[in-house]
Order: C-alpha cells, then structure tokens, then sequence
C-alpha cells in the first residue's frame, strides 16, 4: 500500500471521529439545554407542516415541556384503511417494513412495530370518525383506543376575490362590508348565479366567461369537500338531514359539473389566483391562513397586490379543524403542549391557524387586508358518513 493511499485512509478516519465527535457534542449540548427529552411520534395529516417544524415551535416543545417530537406525514384517509404503525409509512422497523411489502399484514397490535403515541388529522371527520369501532367490512385497520384530544388548530373556509369584483357583488346585494370585513350574506343567490350561468358582463365586469368559484375537487381533496359541506349545509338550511340531503345532492352535482376545471391541491390553486390575477382566477375557494402565511413568508409579493385582494367571509362558514387524539401519556403531554399560548401566537401570527374551541379573538390590525378578530358565524362539520354520501354523489 503506497503513502498516498494510507494517507487517504488517515484522513477519512479522521473525518468520521470528528462527525461522531460533533454528534456526541451536540447531543451532550441539548441534553444540557433541554434536558432529559421524551420522543413522541405522531401520525399528521397535512396543511400544518411549515407550523410544526417551525424552530421556535422545536424549542419550545424541547425546553418547556422536554419532548422531541417526530411528525410523520400521513394522509387522512390512509388513517383509516392502513395500521396506523410508522412502518405502513416506510419508516421504523426495516424489517417489518420488508414483510409488510412481502404481503404479510401488521396491527397496532403486532409485536415489534412502531407505535404511535398521537394522530393530528387535518379535518375533524376523520377525528371523529378514527374514535369510532372500525368496519371491518370496509376493510378498515384495528385503532388505538384515544385517550384525549379534540380541535387544535382552526382556518374557515373563505372566497378570495378582487376589488372590482366585490365591488360589483357588493351592488348585487350579495356581498356586504362591515369594519373592513367583506362578508357574503346571500350565498344562495350567489351559488343561483352560478347555476342560471350568468355572466361577469352581466354584473358590470369586463370579464370572460360565467361566474365561477374556483376550488380544489371535493372527490379527491379535503379541502373542496369541506367547502362543498359547507354549500350543503347552506342548502339545507344549517341542519342536514336525511330528507333534504337527497333534495339537495342534484343541485349540488349540478354546481360541482359547471365549476369545470379543478385543481387537486389549495396551494396549486392559491398560486395560480396569485399569479393569473383577476383575469384568471376571479373567485378561489381557499382556508384563510394561506394569505396570512403568504403575508409572513413574502411580504414583497404580498404589498403588492394586497389592496387589490379581497377575503371573502361566508355566512355561514365552516371550520376546517385539525384535531389531536393521543393515544398514550406521552401523547396527553404533547396534546396539553398545543395550549401553550406562545404556541398559539405563532400558530396565528406566522401561520394563520386559529387555535381553541372557538377560534378565539385576535389582533388583526397588522395584516393589512379586512380580517375579522372573531369568526361568528359557521356550521358544524358534517359526519364521515354524509360526506361519503355526498362524495359518492358527485362521482
């Protein structure tokens, strides 16, 4: 072996004593810092990623309560079919994982998989829905038994418009402004508008085309599904029943097949009404953390367009709701951790979620487009069941 080549071993020894080294540092460092930590792992549903790897959000959660906590990334309906173990997501036991994908199947029950000590769904019927026995028949997984939980994070549904457009629904008596608030007081004729194919012209806009809402596509996105439970509910005056619903399901396809296109995910949609302007996008369907988030994160791009931005507050309008259920003490431990009231404030003030049962009341002053401090008026989140129906309806 020649100078050069021993030379070369030397060095890459050395590199890798000073990898552990600094790792063994770093360790010792946090254990300092934060103490003695307990891992938590938690099943999450999307649309709160940036909010819960938000550092200070990290060390809040290390330094108060001493908990490193790991979200793994799941979908909402895959909580329902799928073990909920960390391996049916590709992560945990290496050898699970392989049997898993040789066919052999796995409980929470089974020995050696990875447990889990919470789910954060990002819609309440798939809370509600996971406390319940599963159907076997449907083919759903065995689920832990929720110690405790409930809504956690809160965004309502809104319209995001422009000036000229609002304007004119303004005239047409169906949008009213109160404190800076644009509310839609008359939904019904609005969505009427939309299913008679009345034109922007018709209303005083040089605009092509009908008058349309954009929104995300209720089959395949919770986003447009709760937005559609929200027309249902409206439709059926506040209280869906098993009577109106079947009254109410023709006129609600018939809305769905003139919205035409549709985008399969909110943030696709909200760039693309960004982007396209007016012109593109007159009327998206969107939760109202994403122009708050959007301020935070680009607050150039957001100056300016923001007097030309218009949110609109249905009403009735309906929370989207991401709710925590744990599953052991340690879960409880970090369920507790999200009443934090720091946590809160950057929940609000970086993010967008409103936070409680309510959604409580908050400083507005600073957004810079008509935000209301509380939100008054909504309908209650549909059960798995009706938004099965309706679903299955529309397809």
């Amino acid at each position: 072996m020649n100078k050069k080549t021993i030379f070369g071993i030397i060095i890459f020894i050395v590199l890798i004593l000073v990898i552990v080294g600094i790792k063994v540092l770093m360790d010792n460092n946090n254990s300092k810092i934060f103490g003695n930590l307990t891992t938590v792992y938690v099943a999450t549903g999307g649309g709160k990623e940036d909010f819960l790897a938000d550092s200070d959000v990290q060390k809040i959660l290390k330094k108060k309560y001493h908990l490193n906590v790991v979200f793994d990334t799941w979908s909402n309906g895959k909580t329902i079919v799928k073990p909920l173990i960390r391996e049916s997501v590709g992560l945990g036991n290496q050898n699970i994982i392989n049997r898993i994908n040789n066919g052999e199947s796995f409980s929470v029950q089974s020995e050696g998989v990875s447990k889990y000590d919470a789910l954060f769904t990002s819609d309440q019927r798939f809370y509600d829905y996971y406390k319940l026995y599963p159907n076997k028949e449907a083919g759903e997984a065995d689920r832990y038994t929720v110690l405790n939980g409930g809504l956690t994070l809160n965004t309502p549904i809104v319209i995001y418009s422009w000036a000229s457009v609002v304007d004119a629904f303004i005239k047409e008596g169906i949008v009213t402004e109160s404190e800076g608030v644009y509310y839609i007081t008359d939904m019904n004729k609005l969505m009427n508008y939309i299913l008679e194919g009345k034109k922007w012209t018709d209303i005083g806009l040089n605009l092509y085309g009908t008058i349309n809402i954009a929104s995300t596509d209720p089959v395949s996105s919770s986003p447009g599904a709760t937005y559609y439970g929200l027309l249902l509910s409206i439709l059926s005056g506040g209280q869906v029943t098993s009577e109106n619903i079947q009254n109410n399901l023709p006129k609600l396809k018939e809305f769905y097949i003139k919205s035409g296109y549709m985008n399969n995910t909110p943030a696709d949609l909200f760039e693309r009404y960004l982007k396209t302007g007016m012109g593109g996008e007159a009327m998206i369907v969107d939760y109202e953390k994403s122009m708050i988030d959007f301020a935070n994160s680009s607050p150039d791009a957001f100056n300016s367009v923001k007097n030309d931005i218009r949110i609109l507050y249905p009403t009735p309008t309906i929370w989207n709701s991401h709710c925590f259920a744990s599953f052991t003490e340690n879960g409880n431990k970090l369920y507790e951790a999200f009443n934090d009231k720091e946590i809160g404030q950057i929940a609000w003030e970086r993010y967008g979620f409103r936070t409680g049962l309510t959604g409580g009341t908050y400083d507005v002053e600073g957004i810079g487009v008509g935000v209301p401090k509380t939100i008054t008026s909504t309908v209650s989140s549909l059960k798995m069941d009706t938004y099965n129906e309706l679903i299955n309806y529309l397809k």
